[in-house]
């Protein structure tokens, strides 16, 4: 969840160094270590191991100690700055994050000192397919490894309604804005996510919002753990919408399906393998760039287009079942040939390749489910 992996980290060493000094200064002093190493690093690697070794050097300043650094050292999730504010019985709170119908908030537990996310909530002010109530069953239904914790809920005053969950510094965002993690991290952090796919899947959920955003990461190389159930859907949920008559408006863009994109209300889980396909393209090649692009204002008409360029336009040859979609043909568009993989991802083993081409493809039936990916070579060697 944090812009940089050095500071919630550093702060913290930073403030140990200096008594006199304020929380926001050590921040700032931070931050600008941050900046240098950043410039510096010729690798993910290197940004990570100098981070940490800066860190160590505070340490061992105000300790006496020599410093030692692990190269497989990770950001901490423990450091958390006193505050007089407490959210129920959490203390320490501090705003981290703001959602379309939720405010996130880092604090602490005072038994135990454990530090939590809270997800505060209005249930009365949401529109569907926004559930945070919902969103707590779920994730109390499919509670399983590399799924997020709900560690208990709770109301308050105003109709607020809390969600609390294991509080991550990192998602999986901010580790492609350094590029492409290393082979052995993409293939442990899309394991974890398969797996989770897997998971859920197995119980008809679908998450609707698969995105790097909402992987969650305990450290830069993982455990990876799925995040944010606020649109899934279930078919035993009493909230969920007809299994027939799902709402479309679920999904962030660039990782929407195409058969959202034309009006598919009767969707299923392979919604959320192509979504799934798109991440994994930017994890093994591609970075921050999206696989797809909705030009400034988010456009459909602009994903469909570049859905189109990149994987060419289908007919019903490529995607019988566009004959049975809503909005299929209302438009006449521009017949575009199609890349290959190998244009679209260059540079990377035919591996890696498989896993977004089994997935990124039009017909969601021919998709791979997520059990079957996890079987792919890409997970094997």
């Amino acid at each position: 969840m944090s812009d940089n992996l050095l500071t919630p980290c550093s702060t913290a060493a930073v403030k140990a160094t200096d008594a006199s000094i304020t929380p926001g200064e050590a921040s700032k002093c931070a931050k600008a270590e941050e900046e240098i190493i950043r410039k510096k690093a010729s690798s993910f690697e290197d940004y990570q191991q100098a981070c940490m070794q800066f860190v160590a050097r505070l340490t061992a300043s105000t300790s006496g100690t020599s410093p030692q650094v692990n190269a497989g050292a990770t950001v901490s999730n423990d450091q958390i700055t006193e505050t007089d504010s407490k959210i129920g019985r959490y203390v320490n709170a501090q705003h981290h994050a703001d959602g379309i119908y939720s405010e996130i908030f880092k604090a602490q537990s005072p038994d135990g000192g454990r530090i939590v996310a809270l997800k505060v909530t209005n249930p009365s002010a949401m529109n569907a397919p926004h559930d945070s109530i919902k969103e707590a069953r779920i994730l109390t239904a499919v509670e399983g490894p590399r799924i997020i914790e709900l560690i208990e809920t709770f109301r308050q005053a105003g109709d607020r309604f809390i969600l609390v969950l294991p509080f991550y510094s990192l998602n999986l965002a901010d580790l492609l804005d350094r590029g492409p993690p290393p082979k052995t991290v993409q293939r442990s952090i899309l394991h974890d996510l398969f797996a989770a796919l897997a998971h859920i899947h197995s119980s008809g959920i679908i998450h609707r919002d698969v995105k790097p955003s909402n992987i969650l990461l305990a450290s830069p190389t993982g455990p990876a753990y799925i995040a944010d159930f606020g649109i899934a859907w279930s078919p035993n949920d009493p909230s969920s919408e007809p299994h027939d008559k799902k709402i479309i408006d679920v999904g962030t863009t660039c990782y929407r399906p195409p058969e959202l994109l034309f009006g598919s209300e009767n969707y299923g889980t392979k919604l959320d393998m192509w979504a799934a396909g798109c991440v994994a393209a930017q994890v093994v090649c591609l970075g921050a760039k999206t696989l797809f692009h909705a030009g400034d204002l988010g456009s459909e008409l602009a994903l469909i287009r570049s859905v189109f360029m990149t994987l060419g336009t289908p007919d019903l040859v490529v995607w019988p079942e566009a004959a049975d979609l809503p909005d299929w043909g209302k438009m006449n568009f521009t017949k575009y040939p199609g890349k290959t993989w190998d244009a679209i991802l260059q540079g990377i083993r035919q591996q890696a390749k498989d896993v977004v081409s089994l997935l990124v493809m039009y017909e969601s039936s021919r998709r791979l489910g997520a059990n079957e990916t996890l079987q792919l070579d890409f997970f094997q060697s």
